[in-house]
């Protein structure tokens, strides 16, 4: 019995010693229930609503003033034109459209009307919540008509996912998908690679070889943006024709972006690996520190908009994040380079920021 205290004792000391057993075995739990508690919120807030309303009569005015004043909608957009829906969906600015008929007090006379609701269906999941809790708010307008015409008035709804009317979750999770496998074997494998290099000590003698270290680093790295390459390839093969995923907009585009994202996570991998020593931390800092952030903060399962603002500002450095909002604006809404302008700028900033720490770092860290 002594003898299996005795290990037991040894087995803390060893825990204690290191710290990075320690910081995971009670650092990260709070730290993820801290995040994914406040992440993980089902709840929309601050929803954009954009109204067309041609009549412009009281009853449309009202209806109007009661989602202004709803916690969840804010009217920040009337429309003139209804050609001009297709433009605000594309350029990001708005998440509902409400769409009123000319004769909607006529309507409402004679205790029917109809109001159409067009929202964004590139995510069908949050699509459908909003038209939800639209619907709801209507449903409470009917009962103030009521007072006001005397009669029972019932509303109607006709709901318009655009991008993806037949709400399939593939146009929401295919590009999802995308950053998230680029994000996992671009990072983790290069930090391995590297830091096995350095666990086995033959780092050294790579360096000794008549090779310039960029030129030994390049080379560890090329079999991954290859291989990251091929997998972005399988992925759009298999999103187009076994999932019905459409690339409505420019091929190019999309390879350019993606091109750049293998880059940024490249770095991250090289960043990670002057960092740590050994093949289990990088595994563990790269596959867990990387893969958590980005199934949270990228918008991949969770809306950006639900979220506390100070985690949105954690959003805001997640390089998967804008390389997710871009890859969902050229397959599924297809829109042209003028409105991914600021995310592809973004994901640019990035690359030059993270090759230029980890380069340095790297440098230091050989000689």
């Amino acid at each position: 019995m002594k003898q299996f205290y005795s290990f037991i004792k040894k087995e803390f000391q060893q825990i204690f010693r290191d710290k990075r057993t320690l910081l995971i075995l009670l650092v990260m739990p709070i730290v993820l229930v801290i995040i994914l508690g406040y992440a993980i919120n089902t709840e929309l807030n601050d929803v954009r609503v954009a109204v067309f309303d041609p009549s412009k009569d009281e009853a449309t005015r009202k209806i109007t003033e009661r989602f202004q004043a709803s916690k969840y909608f804010s009217v920040t957009d009337v429309l003139s034109e209804k050609s001009a829906i297709n433009e605000i969906f594309k350029e990001g600015n708005i998440d509902l459209v409400i769409v009123f008929p000319e004769n909607f007090s006529a309507e409402l006379q004679d205790g029917q009307a109809a109001i159409q609701l067009i929202a964004d269906g590139t995510d069908p999941n949050k699509a459908y919540m909003l038209t939800g809790y639209a619907q709801g708010v209507l449903s409470s307008c009917q009962l103030e008509l009521l007072k006001q015409y005397g009669i029972s008035v019932q509303i109607q709804t006709e709901t318009r996912m655009l991008y993806n009317p037949q709400s399939k979750s593939a146009y929401n999770f295919v590009p999802g998908v995308m950053g998230l496998i680029l994000t996992l074997i671009s990072a983790m494998m290069t930090s391995v690679s590297i830091v096995r290099e350095k666990e086995m000590g033959t780092m050294e003698v790579l360096l000794a070889s008549p090779m310039k270290p960029f030129q030994i680093i390049l080379s560890k790295m090329t079999p991954y943006f290859v291989l990251s390459i091929t997998n972005l390839i399988t992925i759009l093969l298999l999103a187009v024709f076994v999932m019905g995923v459409p690339i409505r907009g420019s091929l190019f585009w999309l390879a350019v972006v993606s091109v750049l994202f293998i880059v940024v996570a490249l770095s991250l991998g090289l960043l990670i690996s002057t960092l740590v020593d050994k093949q289990m931390s990088s595994l563990l800092v790269s596959g867990i520190g990387l893969m958590m952030p980005v199934l949270v903060f990228s918008g991949l399962i969770f809306p950006i908009e639900n979220i506390p603002v100070v985690l949105r500002w954690i959003s805001d450095i997640i390089p998967a994040r804008w390389y997710i909002e871009i890859v969902r604006k050229i397959m599924i809404e297809g829109v042209g380079v003028q409105f991914f302008i600021k995310e592809l700028c973004i994901i640019v900033v990035m690359a030059l920021v993270l090759i230029t720490i980890a380069w340095k770092k790297f440098k230091v860290r050989l000689c």
